[in-house]
């Protein structure tokens, strides 16, 4: 029997019953939920994932090109606003670690027909 590891977005979850469910199709019931969801996308090149999961505003016209190269090694949540159920837009702060750097954004998302999905970003400075 093959071990059972974390979801790579940093909760104690196995991926099934935490971004793996998401990215089945039940809709994130918060725009943190949403943030790791695609985080954990970005690890296992889910670009379809992704793409379902950006707002039709802001989502690229041309397919992801993801690097499988690329080694994410960890999210950090640093803050959030709104994005729960009872909001209709949300921001989270965060920092996404790879091999060589890491990426400080605040996100920001709204809800689209009930479900949360990414509009975009600002880069922070460290």
């Amino acid at each position: 029997m093959t071990p059972r590891t974390n979801c790579p977005c940093g909760l104690s979850q196995p991926y099934e019953e935490c971004c793996g469910r998401y990215h089945s199709g039940t809709a994130a019931p918060t725009a943190e939920a949403l943030m790791r969801s695609r985080y954990t996308a970005f690890v296992r090149l889910n670009a379809p994932y992704l793409l379902r999961s950006w707002h039709p505003r802001t989502r690229p016209a041309e397919p992801l090109d993801l690097d499988p190269g690329m080694r994410w090694t960890g999210l950090e949540i640093l803050e959030t606003g709104g994005g729960t159920a009872f909001h209709s837009a949300g921001t989270v702060t965060f920092r996404a670690s790879y091999k060589g750097g890491a990426i400080h954004e605040r996100s920001r998302f709204e809800r689209v027909d009930g479900a949360w999905v990414y509009l975009d970003g600002e880069f922070l400075d460290d």
